[in-house]
C-alpha cells in the first residue's frame, strides 16, 4: 500500500477519487512522514490502544495510527457518542484522541471532548499555532481566555511541534 504521507501518493488519491479541496472547512492535508511518525508518537500510540481521530480525511494519519493501534476510529464530524465507542471498542477504558483539526472547529471539538466526559487518556491534536500559544498562556496576558483556561483546567497542554506550512497541501 502506497503512504499517503508523501505527496505524490496523496495527490494521486485526490485525483483518483475527484476530491475537491473545501476552504470553507479548513481543509489541508499533511505530506509529510516525519511529522506524522513525531505525531503517533508524541500521542504515544501502542498496540493496546484505542485510538479516536477526528477529521481523518483520505486517511494520511489514520494509516500511521492503524499501524501502532489495536484499533483507530475515525469519525468525520464529531457527532458521535464518544462514551458509547469507549465502551464498545475500548471496554470503557480510557481512548486517545488524534486530530488534525481546521481553524474554525478547533474550540467545539476541544469542548466538546471535555465536556463529554469521555474517558480520555490523552488528545493529541495539530491545530493552528495562535491557538496552540493561546492554550497555553497564563492569566494576565493578552490571549488568555476562555479556551486557555478550559484546557488548562481539564489537561497540561503541551506544545510539541512546530509544523512549517511547506508539510501540507
Amino acid at each position: 500500500m502506497a503512504t499517503l504521507g508523501n505527496p505524490t501518493n496523496t495527490i494521486e488519491v485526490l485525483q483518483k477519487y475527484n476530491f475537491n479541496f473545501q476552504k470553507k472547512f479548513g481543509q489541508n492535508f499533511l505530506i509529510d512522514s516525519n511529522i506524522l511518525e513525531h505525531i503517533v508518537d508524541a500521542a504515544d500510540v501502542t498496540e493496546d490502544d484505542c485510538v479516536l481521530e477526528i477529521g481523518p480525511g483520505i486517511g494520511t494519519m489514520t494509516q500511521y495510527l492503524c499501524e501502532r493501534a489495536r484499533e483507530v476510529v475515525a469519525v468525520e464530524i464529531l457527532k458521535v457518542d464518544i462514551n458509547k465507542i469507549a465502551q464498545e471498542k475500548n471496554q470503557g477504558r480510557p481512548i486517545k484522541v488524534v486530530a488534525n483539526l481546521p481553524y474554525y472547529i478547533t474550540t467545539p471539538i476541544i469542548m466538546g471532548l471535555f465536556e463529554s466526559h469521555v474517558p480520555l487518556d490523552s488528545i493529541t491534536i495539530m491545530v493552528q499555532k495562535e491557538v496552540a500559544d493561546r492554550m497555553q498562556v497564563g492569566p494576565g496576558t493578552k490571549d488568555y481566555g476562555a479556551l486557555s483556561l478550559a484546557v488548562q483546567y481539564y489537561a497540561k497542554p503541551e506544545i510539541i511541534a512546530n509544523v512549517p506550512p511547506n508539510c501540507f497541501m
